[in-house]
């Protein structure tokens, strides 16, 4: 898009000569060639790694395919894990992240870009189980076991939620939901555009009916909390991205529950 390049030439100039601020990842992006983006292929629809391939599919990996192609550049997907999904960006293995939930624990050490999604939190158990949980309070019980993933969003949710219940943390590259489908856990808590991919692919599965979801949390791409240039780009692109449609067009065609 030509606008988009006018914008980062003109980014990349005023980085160029402005002498007292440090480089900007727009500057390496530009003059590099390469879009380096974290990504963890472990969040249907959002990102999803074939092992077979090494190759990335997902919502995320268009939008960042989108991103690269505006900046006239090629995009190179970094394996990250939620728990270093964070010091990824500030330590600079990658210039940004995908989608990622927008939480203060999070901004203390990195920046985000404006959100253009937004999620909520829903338990999963097994089918077997629908007369046992029927909604939140059936869960927070001292006999019940919530699973959840090391370093996500949902670590922290499952012990605001279920204060009274016993917990699971696993780490990459194993699973929550693996938890439950094994039997090692009662329940596990996520997003509700994981859930519905979830239950689809594993059909034992289902979401509780609950009164309403949890946690309604806006999603953004995780950034270097320093570099206002480059912070100052992704903004305008997402803004003239969310105007043409991009993100509407895309949403339908991964079949995100919003």
């Amino acid at each position: 898009m030509k606008t988009l390049k006018i914008i980062a030439a003109s980014l990349f100039l005023f980085a160029s000569t402005a002498g007292a601020q440090a480089a900007s990842a727009l500057q390496e992006i530009l003059s590099g060639g390469v879009l380096k983006v974290g990504t963890t292929g472990d969040w249907n629809p959002m990102t999803m790694k074939d092992v077979a391939t090494n190759g990335y599919t997902g919502y995320d990996i268009d939008v960042m395919t989108e991103l690269a192609k505006d900046l006239g550049v090629e995009v190179e997907f970094v394996p990250a894990d939620w728990k270093t999904l964070v010091s990824g960006v500030t330590s600079g293995k990658y210039h940004m992240t995908g989608s990622a939930s927008v939480s203060p624990s999070r901004a203390k050490a990195a920046g985000y870009s404006t959100s253009y999604f937004s999620l909520a939190t829903v338990p999963l158990v097994l089918k077997k189980n629908a007369d046992k949980f029927t909604d939140w309070e059936d869960l927070n019980d001292a006999d019940v076991t919530v699973a959840a993933t090391l370093g996500t969003t949902q670590e922290k949710q499952v012990k605001d939620f279920f204060p009274d219940a016993k917990y699971k943390i696993v780490e990459s590259p194993a699973r929550d939901f693996q938890e439950v489908l094994a039997g090692r856990a009662d329940a596990h808590i996520t997003s509700n555009v994981e859930a519905y991919k979830l239950v689809e692919k594993y059909t034992q599965m289902m979401v509780v009916p609950v009164s309403a979801p949890k946690a309604r949390t806006p999603i953004a791409m995780l950034l270097p909390q320093d570099d206002q240039i480059w912070i100052n780009y992704i903004n305008t692109w997402i803004a003239l991205k969310r105007e043409s449609g991009f993100f509407d067009t895309l949403g339908r065609k991964w079949q995100l529950q919003n």
